[in-house]
């Protein structure tokens, strides 16, 4: 059998792979060339494969250990890797990125240049900044339209939406994103749309009296799987904004505080789309914490939402360096 090395391996666009994993009470190291993670049951242990070519990001949760030649290999895998609590949230470790959303990411000398010139040669001026944050904003626009009306998995799940109300929604936020003159006043209008879409979700559902509480000791299902999916979201956004050179702290609308804004910036593209829908549908059909996890990759890569993200950013950063 012909053998590849991990650098061989990234020839699978991070676009294309398949895998997000949570690991938790487990080991993960490199046994037989392989990175593996181990789990002990009884007086055995049992080995699984990590198919690291075709992984974006691995979660460590509670009770995890990894070594060092499995972060090499990793790294050369060009895969994420991010240190969490039980579940997914929150997020924490000690590099250069924001505590909530920090990620260790590959360390590449060599990835194309283009994309970075071009953000930098117009981040510093605060209009052009203004308008990459806008164009992200219709950019989601167009992203979450297209989930919650003709999304597949969704339509099987029987999520129908009124299109009047749906729309009512976005072009009234579309409005407000265009009129928008500074960040703050587009961060209001995204305050608005998400309430609203959590209105409209909640009469399609039948989740009735909901209040959005983040990362609270008794949160309901809802919330506490929005918290989860926004972890998913964040490592796609890690992940996009690796995949194009961009430093994290070139953020547009995040980040007055934070230095990991741009993957907060990167995850409003795909989050109502995506997250929104199946945090509520998990929480109505009684779903584990696996089950709503699984589910909600399945519509990660149903959706093609990294797809989407590292084109959109790639756009953005095209147009606003013109």
């Amino acid at each position: 059998m012909e053998q590849f090395s991990p650098s061989e391996m990234k020839t699978i666009l991070h676009s294309k792979r398949a895998n997000m994993y949570y690991l938790e009470y487990c080991r993960v190291l490199v046994k037989d060339g392989r990175v593996e993670y181990v789990t002990d049951e009884g007086k055995q242990s049992c080995y699984w494969n990590i198919p690291i070519a075709n992984t974006t990001t691995l979660l460590l949760g509670n009770g995890t250990s990894i070594t060092q030649a499995a972060v090499r290999e990793l790294a050369k895998a060009g895969v994420l890797i991010g240190f969490c609590g039980g579940g997914g949230a929150p997020l924490f470790s000690t590099n250069e990125v924001d505590v909530d959303v920090s990620f260790f990411s590959p360390q590449s000398e060599y990835r194309p240049v283009g994309y970075l010139q071009n953000w930098v040669s117009f981040w510093f001026d605060k209009s052009k900044r203004l308008q990459a944050a806008k164009l992200i904003q219709q950019h989601r626009i167009k992203f979450t339209r297209a989930q919650w009306l003709k999304n597949k998995q969704l339509k099987e799940a029987k999520f129908t939406v009124d299109p009047d109300a749906l729309n009512q929604a976005l072009v009234q936020f579309e409005q407000q994103v265009q009129s928008s003159k500074d960040t703050q006043a587009l961060m209001l209008s995204e305050a608005r749309l998400t309430k609203n879409l959590y209105k409209i979700i909640c009469s399609v559902t039948g989740y009735n009296d909901f209040s959005r509480v983040k990362q609270g000791a008794g949160t309901d299902f809802a919330n506490h799987f929005l918290d989860h999916g926004n972890y998913l979201a964040y490592g796609l956004g890690a992940t996009a904004t690796w995949v194009l050179g961009l430093p994290h702290g070139l953020s547009v609308l995040h980040g007055k505080t934070r230095r990991g804004g741009l993957v907060f910036d990167a995850a409003d593209l795909v989050k109502d789309g995506v997250v929104l829908p199946q945090a509520f549908l998990s929480a109505m059909n009684g779903d584990s914490e696996q089950e709503f996890r699984q589910a909600c990759i399945a519509a990660v890569r149903q959706s093609e939402a990294l797809d989407f993200m590292i084109d959109s950013l790639k756009a953005i950063s095209d147009k606003c360096s013109a």
